[in-house]
């Protein structure tokens, strides 16, 4: 392998590492869902409850699969969209400072969807799989 793919490989694998730290955010959520849903916004009115859960989706399960390099594009598509919410809606009267993990989450979600999850992910090793 050359050592520019090199770097790529194991630049792709610091973005998907990075945006598994999402999970900080997401765990909690799931772990005490009837405290976060009594207080949940509702930004996009599907309710509460619903918007929570989609959340939860999000911040869990769309970043494990994000870290595992599995459906990676397919998984950066729900925390985009998340993120945009988060930044452009819930906390769209607040400083900058707030939105600012939200927009950098959005970028580095956008890099991974573009870039993919590159050779050290399970997306790779199950098309080197097939190819057999």
């Amino acid at each position: 392998m050359k050592r520019k793919e090199l770097y790529t490989n194991l630049g792709l694998l610091a973005l998907r590492i990075g945006g598994s730290l999402m999970l900080l955010h997401g765990w909690p959520k799931m772990m005490n869902y009837s405290e976060y849903a009594e207080k949940f916004p509702d930004p996009i009115g599907l309710g509460p409850d619903f918007s929570l859960m989609l959340t939860i989706f999000a911040e869990v399960f769309c970043v494990v699969f994000i870290g595992l390099g599995l459906f990676t594009r397919f998984a950066a598509i729900p925390l985009m969209i998340t993120m945009l919410v988060a930044a452009l809606i819930v906390h769209s009267g607040d400083a900058f400072s707030d939105r600012e993990a939200s927009i950098g989450y959005f970028l580095l979600y956008a890099a991974i969807f573009f870039l993919g999850a590159g050779k050290y992910s399970l997306d790779n090793a199950f098309r080197k799989a097939a190819k057999w």
